[in-house]
């Protein structure tokens, strides 16, 4: 399982839109939700509202076998849901999920898990000594 973590700032005036988003797909859309993550490929999405001086953020990861082909899955679909998530994350994010994010994919440093809880091969980190 793979898994890509990104902040997406909220723009500013929009956070009562961005928690408006989340309500609905918590709520009304739940199910048009999840057959969009099944549809793209992702098992897990978390979503955290991280809210700093410099304005606030929206905080994701998702899991999935390739994160990085379901985002390119989403660019690419005209299903209705897609469509408007598309629309809300560039209204309330300036983010247009039609192209490639800006910037390279985040690096993973730390990966910490109780040996108890741990399932799979551990994850490639990288050395700091080299």
């Amino acid at each position: 399982m793979a898994s890509v973590a990104f902040a997406a700032p909220i723009l500013p005036g929009k956070l009562e839109a961005w928690k408006q988003f989340n309500n609905e797909i918590n709520g009304s859309r739940r199910k048009e939700f999840e057959d969009q993550q099944k549809r793209v490929g992702i098992t897990r999405q978390r979503v955290w509202l991280q809210q700093t001086p410099d304005g606030d953020m929206a905080l994701v990861v998702q899991e999935g076998e390739e994160p990085q082909r379901a985002m390119e899955a989403l660019a690419a679909s005209t299903d209705a849901f897609d469509v408007w998530f598309r629309e809300q994350v560039k209204d309330i994010h300036g983010l247009d999920l039609s192209q490639p994010l800006p910037g390279p994919l985040s690096e993973l440093f730390i990966d910490y898990m109780q040996p108890a809880q741990r399932r799979g091969p551990d994850y490639d980190l990288p050395d700091f000594n080299a």
